[in-house]
């Protein structure tokens, strides 16, 4: 186990000290230079870098920096947000680290599915039974994860074949524990 102490430390907005939300810094017991890579590489970040090294994700809408002895995550609704959070990517660094041999490390930032293109063979009725306001919306929280194609109800049998052939043209992390 790459990270077995961690501790939490929760602040506001120093920009914008009237907003709700909070950030969070977890401060690890160790050093996290050696797994950025292979994060990268199963998480698909949405940048990364060797000098100085670290790697952003994109995940729920929340955005993840792993640097080498510390953990950002920002735009969190609340304290029991934040233990969520950070109990998971917690589990996906240790479950990546001890699955390294298994995964290409790379610093590549990977190709990501565009809204647009998954936009072009929905529905557009903004029928809201995904859940989400707008097929716009759904589409791009296809594209961060969030949601799968299985979550439209409205989608046609053959679009739905014709978006399942361009998402495997991508690797990204679907997230559902959060």
């Amino acid at each position: 186990m790459l990270i077995q102490k961690w501790e939490k430390e929760l602040t506001k907005s120093k920009c914008n000290p009237k907003q709700e939300g909070v950030h969070c810094i977890i401060h690890v017991d160790g050093d996290l230079t050696e797994v950025i890579p292979y994060l990268n590489a199963e998480l698909g970040g949405d940048f990364c870098s060797q000098d100085p090294p670290y790697v952003t994700f994109k995940i729920y809408g929340k955005l993840l920096t792993v640097h080498p002895h510390k953990i950002a995550i920002n735009a969190l609704k609340d304290e029991e947000e934040a233990n969520k959070v950070a109990n998971w990517i917690i589990g996906e660094i240790n479950r990546i680290w001890e699955n390294k041999d298994k995964i290409t490390p790379t610093y590549e930032i990977p190709k990501k599915p565009q809204p647009i293109e998954i936009l072009k063979k929905l529905p557009k009725t903004n029928c809201q039974k995904c859940g989400c306001p707008t097929c716009l919306v759904f589409a791009t929280h296809i594209c961060e994860g969030i949601k799968t194609l299985d979550d439209c109800p409205e989608i046609e049998e053959n679009k739905k074949k014709d978006l399942q052939n361009y998402l495997k043209n991508f690797k990204f992390k679907v997230v559902d524990t959060l």
